[in-house]
């Protein structure tokens, strides 16, 4: 199937690691020029070879996104595709909310919200200006199920999914396309996190390794008995990023197995 992304311009916030390194690798091998934006002070190491360029981006910083903008445009050129898969979660159980403080929520709600603003308002005018773009902002199933999990994550996740529609909405006349994908049950740092602080609050004859933990989770909760990978869900992006998905816009998609299904 030909996507016709060869030489497009992408920037992937959040490239490092996860599903964002997966994206990353994927809009390589349709011959994409990718930009690589991270947290990480190692990015330009962890870019690798031609044709990906890295930059360490603080998405919570307004003024480090605009500059990354500035950067990235002059050795990319003007950027069409956008995906945003950097997030963080709290690092707590959070079941129930209580277990919480407010300012366990301060640093997630800064980076997986007010990081998805600074990242639209920096890169949607410009694709306003030429009449063409997509972005995909990655989420997740929590953002559609209150998950208990990890309130503040679940929360920034279901106002991901609002903000996505928003701008599919503003953007549809201009010719960008926006969308938002929900993961499942991933193998990434993420769900290793979420794993450690629930092990961390079990009794000592009650704690499970990760894999036990994950395995046992994902017969519970997922009809496709079977994790989802990285690549399953950058295959998704890279197919809402390309001509393929012309028509799709202000979705929101689930690679999950079957996790969440709505009637």
């Amino acid at each position: 199937m030909e996507l016709q992304l060869k030489d497009a311009a992408v920037v992937v916030v959040g490239g490092a690691s996860g599903i964002g390194k997966a994206c990353v690798a994927a809009f390589v091998r349709e011959g994409a020029r990718v930009a690589l934006w991270d947290i990480s002070p190692d990015v330009e190491s962890l870019a690798g070879a031609e044709p990906v360029e890295g930059w360490t981006v603080d998405i919570a910083d307004e003024s480090a996104v605009r500059s990354a903008v500035t950067a990235t445009e002059s050795r990319i050129g003007p950027i069409q595709h956008l995906v945003q898969a950097a997030a963080v979660g709290s690092g707590k159980l959070g079941f129930p909310f209580t277990r919480l403080q407010p300012s366990d929520w301060s640093r997630v709600l800064e980076v997986n919200i007010s990081g998805m603003v600074n990242v639209a308002h920096a890169i949607a005018p410009g694709m306003v200006d030429r009449s063409e773009g997509t972005m995909v902002f990655v989420a997740s199933v929590a953002g559609q199920i209150g998950s208990p999990t990890d309130p503040p994550y679940s929360a920034s996740k279901a106002a991901n999914i609002n903000f996505a529609q928003v701008m599919a909405k503003d953007l549809a006349s201009s010719g960008v396309r926006v969308n938002t994908v929900c993961p499942g049950m991933v193998r990434t740092p993420l769900n290793q996190s979420v794993w450690k602080s629930w092990n961390d609050r079990q009794a000592p004859e009650q704690q499970l390794g990760y894999d036990e933990w994950a395995a046992e989770k994902i017969q519970q909760l997922v009809p496709l008995g079977r994790w989802q990978q990285p690549e399953d869900v950058a295959n998704m992006i890279v197919f809402l990023s390309s001509v393929r998905a012309a028509q799709v816009t202000g979705q929101t998609i689930n690679v999950d197995g079957g996790y969440v299904m709505h009637s």
